[in-house]
């Protein structure tokens, strides 16, 4: 896990700033992570602590449409493989049947794009970013799909938590 302390480069800055909530995303899944469960608003950012549908259990997850133009005190995100920093720039991928496939048109990469922007922008205080070490038994969640992400992250200055 990684927390935010800087900014990130040019192009991701604009995106960063501030972050975070959880992510659409398919491989995630495999950390325990539900994207398919939806959550009902007014419990999961009303509901007290003692209550697990509220946020503060981290049972139930949130995505992008669901807390678009929201501001929490703090944020996680899940960081799938889907927006990969490789070779010193951005990818973009999605997940369709059983494989990871290159995102080409260019209103789909700025969509996701977009999607990590909403996600990144929506803590006050501070935000945690997740990033899954990957499994080289799965080739949907090859530890390499993460790697120069997660470095890169560090490389520009977010703490690494153990």
């Amino acid at each position: 896990m990684i927390e935010l302390l800087n900014e990130l480069n040019t192009s991701i800055k604009e995106l960063i700033n501030k972050w975070h909530l959880f992510l659409n995303s398919e491989c995630v899944s495999a950390c325990g992570i539900f994207v398919e469960l939806k959550i009902d608003p007014k419990n999961w950012f009303l509901n007290p602590k003692e209550d697990i549908r509220s946020s503060y259990f981290l049972e139930y997850v949130a995505t992008e449409f669901d807390i678009q133009g929201l501001e929490l005190d703090w944020t996680c995100v899940a960081w799938d493989a889907d927006f990969r920093f490789l070779n010193q720039d951005w990818d973009y991928f999605r997940f369709i049947g059983k494989n990871w496939q290159k995102i080409r048109d260019i209103d789909n990469k700025l969509y996701l794009k977009n999607t990590y922007r909403v996600l990144l922008t929506r803590a006050r205080q501070g935000v945690i970013i997740f990033i899954p070490n990957g499994d080289e038994n799965d080739y949907t969640r090859k530890p390499s799909f993460y790697d120069e992400t997660y470095e890169y992250l560090k490389e520009i200055g977010l703490k690494e938590i153990v």
